[in-house]
């Protein structure tokens, strides 16, 4: 007796076509399903929020022009100046705010764009620094680099600017809470001058801890002698420490005002804001009549040192139509990574060497200076 075959999953008298579309729309159904599934699931991801910030191109500031409807430099009744032409701008970074939350679709579109960095949230704001605290440490930095450039220019200008040690802050546990205090001027350890923050450092470090030193101290224009008994660094027990955090009060012999505000902040305007009072200052024009931009940090000894974003700021600067920018030497190789945007990319290291490089520049536009490629 012969026997029907079948498929295995066919019923006795089950039409094949029929039951080969039945599975087929099955199996696109569960396609679907999974499709949409993954689509929405893709949506979902691109909205949630991602551990990154982005750096963008800020606006360019002339530091020969007005900032809030006020010059951003004035200068004192009696001060001499002289005539500026051109303009000296100094760059910013646009920082996606402590308080905003990227998504992964803000990252992965902001990361094909040439001239956005994305970078890790914590890297710019450390243990999840709140926007305030972010805006206060930048306002501190600019007031220092206000400070700073106010140092470098007026002594190249020619001024004497003096500067004494002074206490910045206290700390609660240390030997001098209770005996000194913020503001402080400490004028001489154990009889010996100290005319530096670090020559105090150096006077406290030759005692053995737990030795005690006497601290010539200026507090509100009257002199005063203390006696403290250093401890141990809870770091290092063999060095001597007295619980102070120091900085150093400068006296300056003009009036020189910078009006930048809260606009922005952080230290990197360093650099041209001292070029800016210089230029000022002195007879002769830097910039030769074009519109010179940079950055960089500046130490009060004029060392020009790194920053952040630099590439941000060449792009800034060449939308604001500069033609040369100034980058601090330890950030070229960053410089050259991205476009120049046709700027003359200017490699320098200290003050003294951007002064001498623009007063080249301006005489000779093709002039040979170091250059960042």
């Amino acid at each position: 007796m012969a026997e029907d075959v079948r498929p295995d999953d066919a019923a006795p008298g089950a039409d094949p076509e029929q039951d080969a579309a039945h599975r087929l729309g099955r199996r696109y159904a569960t396609m679907l399903v999974a499709g949409v599934s993954l689509v929405a699931l893709t949506c979902v991801a691109f909205l949630l929020p991602a551990p990154y910030v982005t750096l963008r191109p800020g606006p360019a500031f002339d530091t020969f022009g007005e900032i809030g409807g006020e010059k951003m430099f004035t200068f004192g009744k009696g001060v001499k100046t002289y005539p500026v032409d051109g303009s000296l701008d100094f760059t910013t970074v646009s920082v996606t705010r402590a308080d905003s939350r990227l998504t992964l679709g803000d990252v992965v579109s902001a990361y094909v764009k040439p001239d956005i960095a994305v970078v890790p949230r914590d890297v710019v704001y450390p243990d999840g620094e709140s926007d305030e605290a972010s805006r206060s440490e930048g306002q501190a930095q600019l007031t220092s680099s206000k400070d700073s450039s106010l140092v470098v220019a007026l002594r190249a200008a020619g001024y004497t600017v003096g500067e004494e040690p002074a206490v910045v802050d206290v700390a609660d546990d240390g030997a001098a809470a209770g005996v000194l205090e913020s503001e402080d001027e400490i004028t001489a350890v154990d009889g010996r001058a100290t005319p530096t923050s670090t020559a105090v450092v150096e006077a406290v470090g030759r005692v053995e801890p737990g030795e005690t030193v006497r601290l010539d101290v200026v507090r509100d224009g009257k002199e005063r002698t203390v006696d403290l008994a250093t401890r141990p660094d809870p770091k290092d027990p063999a060095i001597p420490r007295i619980g102070v955090s120091l900085g150093t009060r400068y006296d300056f012999p003009i009036d020189v005002s910078n009006n930048v505000g809260d606009e922005v902040g952080g230290p990197s305007a360093g650099t041209m804001f001292a070029l800016a009072i210089y230029d000022q200052l002195t007879p002769g024009s830097l910039t030769g009549g074009r519109t010179i931009a940079g950055t960089g940090t500046l130490s009060p000894d004029g060392t020009v040192g790194p920053i952040g974003g630099v590439q941000q700021k060449i792009a800034g600067a060449a939308a604001a139509g500069a033609t040369i920018f100034l980058v601090p030497r330890s950030n070229c190789e960053e410089a050259t990574r991205g476009s120049d945007h046709g700027l003359r990319l200017v490699s320098v290291s200290s003050f003294k060497e951007a002064v001498a490089d623009l007063e080249a520049l301006a005489e000779d536009p093709d002039a040979k200076v170091a250059s960042c490629r």
